[in-house]
């Protein structure tokens, strides 16, 4: 199975300290680039997270935030006293600048953040806790990843199926336009009333034959579209190797159009660059 680079996953837990709460984003990008977003107090995590990014995916730009909402009901308050030291001697050096200062006021050192805080919950438990609700997001993020792939894949099949009917209709017509084509050289003499010359128009067919020998521009595109439905079936990381089977698609397009002689063939050769192109848009988004 293939999968998608682009997928979204939420994931939350409530717990005795608090409730954690995960967004994994992920869209298309040549590599995997991760971008964390952490409250301070969970930073210890930021080597495991990358870690399971680069052994659970292989491309794709993924965003991952974290939320914490504390549970402080019930809990006692305690006072920080380092900090609130700290934040009273900073208010004297200060004081001793000013001509009679206001009395420091304890319930604005208390009022500053990180003064008064509740019960000291168990660090090291929030964050076990929080990297195995990560590892629950992110498996609900390769199995949306899983899911917009299997979409990618039918929508590739169906551009793929569409490809081998026009190689095949085209097959057939090819004798057919070269029948019609001879006809029109030999319509040409006879309108020019000139006598037929056999060496002369030897060489218009010959020449005829030569520019319109697409059987294998015809072959290769079959061969290609082989090998794509291939790598779709294989899965894994197929973006990279999807994208350069596009371009060799593409090339036999393009020649088959340059070597058009015949209004079907030019259609043909139009509505197989389209289809191409429908597929190379979809493959950007495959791992």
């Amino acid at each position: 199975m293939v999968h998608s680079m682009t997928a979204f996953a939420r994931v939350e837990r409530a717990g005795a300290q608090g409730t954690l709460s995960w967004e994994l984003r992920s869209v298309n990008h040549r590599y995997l680039e991760p971008h964390l977003r952490l409250p301070d107090a969970f930073r210890d995590l930021e080597g495991a997270i990358r870690e399971a990014l680069r052994q659970g995916l292989s491309r794709g730009k993924v965003e991952c935030t974290l939320r914490f909402a504390e549970e402080s009901a019930g809990k006692p308050l305690q006072v920080d006293r380092e900090r609130a030291a700290q934040l009273v001697a900073a208010a004297e050096q200060v004081a001793s600048l000013i001509q009679q200062p206001a009395p420091l006021n304890p319930l604005e050192v208390l009022a500053w953040p990180g003064v008064l805080v509740a019960d000291a919950s168990d660090p090291q438990a929030l964050n076990n806790e929080a990297l195995a609700l990560f590892t629950q997001g992110l498996d609900e993020l390769k199995t949306g990843r899983g899911r917009e792939g299997a979409g990618l894949a039918a929508l590739l099949n169906e551009r793929l199926d569409a490809i081998a009917l026009e190689v095949t209709t085209l097959r057939a017509l090819v004798p057919h336009m070269l029948a019609a084509q001879r006809q029109k050289i030999l319509d040409r003499f006879t309108d020019m009333k000139a006598e037929l010359d056999p060496q002369r128009l030897e060489q218009e067919l010959v020449l005829l034959a030569q520019k319109s020998d697409v059987a294998e521009e015809l072959d290769r595109l079959s061969t290609h579209v082989t090998e794509v439905r291939r790598v779709l079936k294989a899965g894994g990381q197929a973006g990279r190797r999807l994208d350069f089977l596009m371009q060799e698609l593409n090339r036999e397009a393009n020649t088959l159009g340059s070597k058009a002689f015949d209004p079907r063939s030019t259609q043909a050769a139009v509505n197989l660059k389209v289809l191409i192109e429908q597929m190379r848009e979809q493959v950007q988004n495959i791992e």
